[in-house]
């Protein structure tokens, strides 16, 4: 007997107990709760022949774009290819081929024609509007969606990501009153939804609705936080929304005790960590210590050359640390990534990565001029690496600092404006 899984796909070689465990996976997955990985693999222990069991094991192992997944991915996908697949089963496969390659971009064609095919293939969705996340690709974060969304009706199982997905694709393109709309429902129809929760704060970012987005995260951080391994990433939404109010306690509060209070060696998290201090950093506001055990997990990583938005972050808190060896180190790792490296992380490296990189560096040892005549180029095309909007502010935020240090006024107030002139 064939197994399917709750929405009608077949799952080759799984039995009855393996489809349990890979539905929860899937389903913690969609909310970004739990631990998915560890019920695919109990799904793979029921039914070691399960290949998309495999597969998920490689998309787990894949999108957090940390470098030690790299070896588990190719380990699940060698298993998946010497076992039965259907069409479906396939696509999913040729799109992890391109993944372990670091071919981001081809990746995320294969999925998009997958989902073409297969429009409540969930789990093709979800990988497919992450790939489009982590390339800035904000259209296809809308477009991936839209093209899928009229196959999905209440009540079927992930109906609310498909929601939360679309509310996100909608608000880095610009429509904020169907984003928040759609992102209200996605927590609505499951309130665990973190990507929903997401979606709604980007919204109220994107506006200057600070009030909002803290009685939006504040009022219910326990719905979204507990258990949930994107809540630091809400967390710092909220501690943005203080900042921007210049709430800097608060703001303090929260990095202490949830954004580097949990110490998370998880590159996503440590992201946010360096991005909310620079943000600090930028205002004269010194983080004190709270750099130095930050800049240590970083350490690790500084020899990756995996993902240049990354390194962006990575070499804030080499600099707020004052470990200049590892800035050189991570300066000398990009260059030969740029150079020798494979995959489109060459690409996020020379368009943006790279002078990026080196704009930090700069502006922490005081050559504002050389951090802004590196930034400025940049501004129109910054979302080829990856990112969100307000993730890629920081870049525009740098600038106008680097321009008002290196004395170039004219120029930052005019950024200044601009900034004001489409209200953020």
């Amino acid at each position: 007997m064939t197994i399917r899984d709750s929405l009608g796909h077949a799952l080759s070689g799984a039995n009855a107990r393996a489809l349990d465990h890979y539905e929860l996976a899937c389903h913690e997955l969609r909310c970004y709760i739990g631990d998915p990985l560890a019920h695919a693999q109990q799904a793979l222990r029921d039914s070691p022949q399960m290949t998309m069991g495999h597969l998920l094991v490689a998309y787990l192992n894949l999108l957090g774009t940390e470098p030690a997944g790299l070896r588990p991915a190719r380990d699940a996908l060698q298993a998946a290819q010497a076992l039965p697949a259907d069409e479906r089963e396939q696509g999913h496969c040729r799109a992890i081929e391109h993944l372990v390659a670091g071919r981001w971009h081809a990746a995320g064609l294969v999925l998009e024609d997958l989902s073409i095919h297969h429009p409540l293939d969930a789990l093709a969705l979800q990988v497919g509007h992450q790939i489009d996340f982590f390339t800035g690709h904000s259209r296809m974060l809308r477009d991936r969606i839209a093209r899928a969304e009229h196959a999905w009706q209440s009540g079927m199982p992930g109906y609310h990501a498909v929601l939360g997905m679309y509310a996100f694709g909608l608000e880095e393109t610009g429509d904020y009153v169907r984003a928040e709309a759609l992102g209200r429902r996605a927590v609505e129809l499951q309130p665990r939804d973190g990507w929903g929760w997401h979606a709604v704060a980007h919204v109220m970012e994107m506006q200057e609705r600070r009030r909002d987005g803290i009685a939006w995260l504040g009022a219910h951080a326990d719905t979204w936080s507990e258990g949930s391994f994107f809540a630091i990433h809400n967390w710092w939404h909220l501690a943005l929304f203080h900042l921007g109010l210049d709430e800097i306690d608060a703001v303090l509060r929260l990095v202490d005790a949830r954004i580097l209070g949990s110490a998370s060696p998880v590159v996503l998290d440590m992201i946010d960590a360096s991005a909310l201090l620079w943000r600090l950093h930028l205002r004269g506001i010194d983080a004190g210590t709270r750099w130095h055990a930050l800049a240590e997990r970083w350490s690790a990583l500084a020899d990756a050359g995996n993902y240049a938005f990354n390194d962006l972050h990575a070499m804030m808190a080499f600099v707020g640390a004052g470990r200049a060896d590892d800035a050189l180190r991570l300066l000398a790792t990009q260059e030969r990534a740029a150079v020798a490296g494979a995959g489109d992380n060459v690409q996020f490296l020379r368009e943006v990565g790279y002078d990026a990189t080196r704009a930090i560096h700069a502006f922490a040892g005081g050559r504002h001029a050389e951090a802004v005549q590196r930034l400025r180029p940049l501004r129109s095309h910054a979302h080829r690496f990856g990112g969100s909007h307000a993730q890629r502010d920081v870049i525009d935020l740098t600038l106008i600092e680097a321009a008002s240090r290196a004395g170039q006024h004219p120029f930052a107030d005019a950024l200044r404006r601009e900034r004001a002139a489409r209200g953020v």
